[in-house]
Formats: C-alpha cells, structure tokens, sequence
C-alpha cells in the first residue's frame, strides 16, 4: 500500500469512528448544569412557600406559569384529578386569603406538617424538561418526629423568560389510604375533614 493510500484509509477510519461516536439528534433539548441547578431550586422552593404561606401565597404561585396546575394522583404516570389550575387558585392552595395575607394555618389540610423533596430526577423534553421526586413529611399527626413518605411529584418544567417553572405539578400518593396524616387513622384528630377522601390541594 503506498503511503498516499495509507494516508487516505486513516482519514476515512478516523472520520468513521468520529461519526459513530457522535451522538445521535435528539428531540429533547440538553439541559445544562445551570437548568439543572435552577429546577432543583424550584423543587425547593416549591418546599418552603407550601410551608410557610409567604408573601400571601404569591412566592408559591410564582413557581408555576400563569395557567400552572397542581393536581393530585393515586398512581404514577397517571394524570392527576381535583386539579387546583392558575395564579388565584394556587394562592388558596398555599393557604393565601387572596388579599395578601394568610388564613388560618391551623384550617389548612396538613396543618403543622414540613415537606421534603428528594431523590430528584431531572430529564430533558422536548418543551423543557420533566421531573420525579419522593416527598417526605416531617410533622405528621401533629408529632414533630414522626416522618412520612407521602408519595412523590411527577412534573413539567419549562423554561419561561422569568427563568424555570412548573407548567404541572402532580402529588402522587400511592398509599393514601394507609397515610397516617390523610387516611383513616388521620381523620378526627383535627388533620383531615370526615367528609374528604383525597386531598384537594397541596398537604400544609
């Protein structure tokens, strides 16, 4: 083989192997360490504002688009029902009067609980990103120690001028029968009405 030869069989080789190793497109869009540090971020400010009803209500409708929705489901990967959908009715759902103000905390389904998201998975999709994460509740039954895992959230990021937001936010609770906070043994001790079996909006 003559050297111009060689010469040409290792371009073609080198040419090759590059293009095997080249990733193949994508309909989803990479997500770069900063959209995966600013949806994590949301996921924990989701936390606090659901904990604390702060600036009205306002801080947790802020997490969500203007026609965000958060819902509530048994199983995973289905979707959620009793949806609570857009900015007015995401201010009730963290507890806000709709004045700027706060009702009352202990009026609030999941009253005196903390939440937890962990175990948070992000992956890219085509109009943003999704999400799963565990929810562990500190606080349950008005016990400052007892902890529960009340399921997890399946959600939908997208990334909007004002930075990432929750397009869906779904609670799934598999268990909810059985949770000590919403399930039978919850009911009559003040955390959970008689006359409701799924919770209607974000645990408190």
């Amino acid at each position: 083989m003559t050297r111009l030869k060689m010469m040409a069989f290792a371009i073609a080789l080198l040419t090759s192997v590059a293009a095997y190793a080249q990733p193949s497109p994508s309909r989803a869009g990479a997500l770069t360490a900063e959209d995966q540090l600013a949806i994590m971020q949301l996921a924990s400010r989701y936390a606090f504002a659901i904990d604390t009803c702060t600036n009205g209500g306002a801080d947790f409708a802020d997490l969500f688009v203007d026609d965000g929705e958060f819902s509530v489901s048994q199983e995973w990967g289905v979707a959620g029902k009793r949806a609570v959908k857009g900015r007015a009715a995401l201010i009730d759902a963290a507890g806000g009067d709709g004045k700027g103000g706060c009702k009352d905390p202990k009026t609030q389904m999941g009253y005196g609980i903390s939440h937890i998201v962990a175990n948070h998975v992000i992956v890219p999709s085509p109009e943003g990103a999704t999400g799963k994460s565990y929810l562990l509740a500190i606080g349950v039954g008005g016990d400052p120690t007892t902890i529960e895992r009340q399921g997890g959230y399946e959600d939908v990021y997208v990334k909007t001028p004002a930075g990432w937001r929750f397009k869906s936010r779904v609670h799934v609770f598999p268990n909810l029968s059985q949770s000590v906070q919403f399930g039978p043994r919850g009911r009559g001790r003040g955390i959970m009405p008689p006359a409701q079996s799924t919770p209607p909006q974000p645990a408190r």
